[in-house]
Formats: structure tokens, sequence, C-alpha cells
């Protein structure tokens, strides 16, 4: 008895030995995952992020403009010890993410010219899906004491983590654009839900208030295109009644599955007048589906991308929004710089949009947005 006894006991706790050690530290598993939206390649598990908290809107925090934080706290304090800046963009292979690095750089050369020792260093993930990569920057950044961090999350919450220790550190950390971090204490971004409003005046004006139009979203879990798609909806249901939103379906800011949305909605509806797409890379890929289906459909995109600007001059793109992410990110390297000093800014600073057409495309950006350059003190 007292054998059989220590038997099933030793077994217990084999058991529990396995059960515990399946994962491991790094989270690997010798099975299959029964959750593919929780695993990357090499069986990497990450935090599921297909339930996103939607309680936090920046679009419903305390802000200001760029232009009035400008007007409210006067010329930017110049650091007076050498600083290293992080930071973190969500994939070089999207246009836009390259020119939001290269605005980090030039307003880091302003401050190289003005005598101060500073150094950016700008990262992105290899791709926007790669959440863990992401993070993994972020947590290298920290590691390796940097003063500051100007973030853009691929999606709600993937670097909550991350900042949490930032702060621990006492490194200040600013979201930048169109992802949202719940837990930083400031944002740099455009009215989420504008991109959306804009297109969809613009679209009932052209339609005369009247017609059938189609949404391409891109992740869901991402705070733009839930804010881009909102805004459309809205405003579409406010003041264009007469106007049906035919379809709306994500593409997970891909070319090619928007492509191929397109073409489905296109052979569905002989009356589809506009497709409104939540990015530019996704209206690329509409556009090419409406040229080959040989139908005039106008098509507007978000993001202001040069191939979306050529697009348009061909008379291809019917418009985009343009946030200007050469401009927003030295609004945020700015408002980075004026934390540090300790002015105490609001939680949001909204920077600039404008819709972009065939009338405007060819206007000096600067103008566009009355861009004037930073002062120092």
């Amino acid at each position: 008895m007292k054998k059989r006894l220590v038997l099933a006991l030793v077994l217990v706790m084999l058991l529990s030995l396995v059960g515990c050690g399946s994962g491991g530290e790094s989270g690997q598993t010798g099975d299959e995952p029964t959750d593919s939206s929780t695993v990357e390649d090499g069986g990497q598990q990450t935090e599921d992020t297909s339930q996103q908290d939607t309680s936090f809107s920046p679009d419903d925090a305390e802000g200001i403009t760029a232009a009035e934080m400008r007007e409210q706290f006067g010329a930017i304090p110049l650091p007076t010890e050498p600083l290293v800046i992080g930071g973190v963009a969500k994939a070089f292979e999207n246009e836009f993410w390259r020119t939001l690095k290269e605005g980090y750089e030039e307003f880091g050369q302003k401050l190289n010219d003005q005598g101060i020792d500073i150094t950016i260093d700008v990262r992105s993930a290899s791709s926007e899906e790669d959440e863990e990569g992401q993070l993994s920057i972020v947590y290298d950044m920290i590691n390796k004491g940097y003063d500051g961090l100007m973030l853009s999350p691929i999606s709600d919450s993937c670097l909550t983590p991350g900042v949490e220790d930032a702060m621990k550190e006492n490194i200040p950390v600013l979201s930048v654009n169109d992802g949202i971090i719940p837990n930083a204490e400031h944002f740099v971004l455009p009215f989420g839900k504008e991109p959306g409003q804009m297109a969809a005046d613009y679209l009932g004006e052209k339609l005369g208030g009247e017609g059938k139009v189609a949404i391409v979203m891109g992740m869901p879990k991402a705070y733009a295109a839930r804010q881009r798609t909102a805004g459309f909806e809205e405003t579409i249901a406010e003041k264009f009644p007469n106007i049906e939103i035919a379809e709306k379906q994500n593409a997970d800011w891909d070319r090619a599955l928007a492509k191929d949305l397109a073409e489905t909605w296109i052979n569905k509806h002989d009356d589809l007048d506009a497709i409104f797409c939540n990015n530019d890379t996704m209206a690329l890929g509409v556009i090419e589906a409406v040229k080959e289906s040989g139908r005039d459909i106008m098509v507007i995109g978000v993001d202001g991308t040069s191939e979306a600007y050529e697009k348009i001059r061909a008379g291809e793109l019917t418009a985009t929004v343009d946030s200007f992410p050469r401009y927003m990110a030295q609004f945020a390297f700015e408002a980075l710089l004026r934390i540090q000093a300790g002015q105490q800014l609001p939680t949001v600073i909204r920077t600039p949009e404008v819709l972009i057409d065939a009338t405007n495309c060819d206007m000096d950006p600067a103008e566009l947005i009355n861009w004037t350059e930073p002062v120092f003190e």
C-alpha cells in the first residue's frame, strides 16, 4: 500500500514538472500551438493582441496642436548634457516609416548644428507583424541607458512592457503617430479619426451625396485602422445618409491583399463608386484592380507616400490624406526635449494632416502645414 502511494506521488511530481517545463522561460514549446494568433515564426510565443483594450483613445484626451505647443511654451530649451535618443518605427519596408526616420535624423542634425552632442538611433521591426522584434529593440535601448524614446507601436499595447521598464528607469517615452501605448504619458500624433472624416467629406461632395462605397481596413488591432474607419463611417452616416457603405474588410496594410479584395468587390458590385483605404500601400493595390477592371472608381488612401503623389499626378489615385511624417518626427523630437527640460506638456500634441488631390499635390508641404523652423534657446 505504501509502495503504491509513493509511486503515485512520484508520478504526480513528474507530471507537474513536465507541465511547468513545457514552455520554459523562453516560451518555446515542443507541440504545435493551439492558437496561431499568439505565435510568431519559430514557435516563439508572443502576447495575444487579438483582443485589445480600446477604452483609451488619444482622440479623447487633453491636447493641443503642435503650433499651439510652440506658441504656449516658446523656444525649445537646448540640452546641457550629451544625449542618446532612440526612435522605434514599425517597419522600414513602408516608405512612411523611412520618412519618419529621416525626420528624426534631420532634427538631430539641427541640434548638432547648435553645438549639442546628441545621437539619434532609429530602428524598426523586420515587418509590420513583428511585434516581438519591435519590443526587443525597445528593451535593448533601455538596457543601453538611452535618454529618451520615441515609439510607434505595431499594435495597441505591444510595447507596454517596455514602456513600463523605461518609466522605472526614468526614461521619458513618447508614443508617436498612429499606434497607441496606453501607459505612455505623452502622444504626438494626428487626430485619429481625421483621415476618415476628410475622405468621407471629399467623396460625399464628389458623389453629390449619393452612391456606393467600400472600406479597406488595416490591421483591426491597430488604433489607426479602427479610428480611420470609424471617422469615415460616422461622417458618411451623419452627412451623407444616401451613400451606402457596401463592403468593409481588413487587408492588414498589405498591397496584394487589398488588390484581391478590390477585385472581388468590383466583380460583385457593378455600381461601386469609391473605395477608401486606411493607408496608401493598400490604396496602391486597389488602383491596380481598378485599372485592370476598366471601371471608373475613385480611390483614396492615407499617409502621403511619394508613390501616392505620383499616382495622383497620373490621374490613377483620387486622393490621399498626408500626415507629413518628416515634420511629425521633428515635432515629436521637439516635444521630447521640452519634457526633458521640465515643461509640463499636455497629454497629446496633435500634428497636421491635409487631404491631397490633383489641386494641391505640387504644393510645398511646408506651405501646406505652415511649417516654421524650430527656435532654440
